[in-house]
């Protein structure tokens, strides 16, 4: 199976984890900067939750109905029959689902994410190999400017400006270019003195 990578937004969808264990765990751990809200449903949970209050956590048995109005589902309780069980019943009714070790099952996959910010970085190899995944990961983290979170943020608020200043399509998509490069070569966003610099100087040389 050959899987695309779709970016999608899930802040305030309804997430269900099955399960309760350390890996149950790690997915919630991924999925929450993401902004979704998440339920999981298992008889005991990992200490480790009760630490994380934007869970919520239901202490029992899997029920179908949980499914209702869930936007996606990951199913990792370490029995392979339930997952199954829950995996046949979501796409029964559409939702995706992810099974913990069984791709067959899956109808999407977790990559090995990196996130810096607003970027998001996601890597598989459609389970050939989760450790080539990993290293990638690893790799490409290492390649990533230190501040990039904070360079992303202020190129996000330079939108608005730059399009106020360059109306022409082929001059804003320069100017976005450049201010990208100019942030990359000292690591850091540009001052405010800096940036209105940049306007006046690059607004001048368009109408002069």
């Amino acid at each position: 199976m050959a899987y695309f990578p779709f970016f999608m937004d899930i802040e305030g969808k309804n997430c269900l984890i099955v399960g309760g264990g350390k890996v149950a765990l790690r997915k919630a751990e991924k999925l929450l900067p993401y902004g979704p809200v998440i339920h999981l449903v298992s008889p005991v949970f990992a200490e480790e939750f009760y630490a994380m209050p934007a869970l919520r956590l239901n202490v029992g048995e899997f029920q179908p109905d949980m499914l209702d109005n869930m936007s996606f589902v990951i199913a990792a309780t370490g029995n392979s029959s339930l997952n199954h069980q829950i995996s046949a019943l979501c796409r029964a009714r559409n939702i995706p689902v992810n099974v913990v070790d069984d791709k067959d099952a899956c109808s999407f996959i977790f990559p090995a994410l990196v996130k810096r910010g607003a970027l998001s970085v996601g890597i598989s190899t459609g389970g050939a190999s989760p450790s080539a995944a990993i290293y990638l990961k690893e790799r490409i983290n290492a390649l990533l400017p230190d501040r990039l979170d904070e360079i992303l943020s202020f190129l996000d608020a330079a939108r608005a400006p730059i399009k106020a200043a360059f109306p022409l399509e082929e001059d804003r998509s320069a100017a976005f270019k450049e201010l990208f490069l100019l942030c990359m070569e000292q690591n850091a966003p540009l001052t405010a003195d800096s940036f209105r610099a940049f306007l006046a100087e690059r607004g001048q040389g368009q109408n002069g």
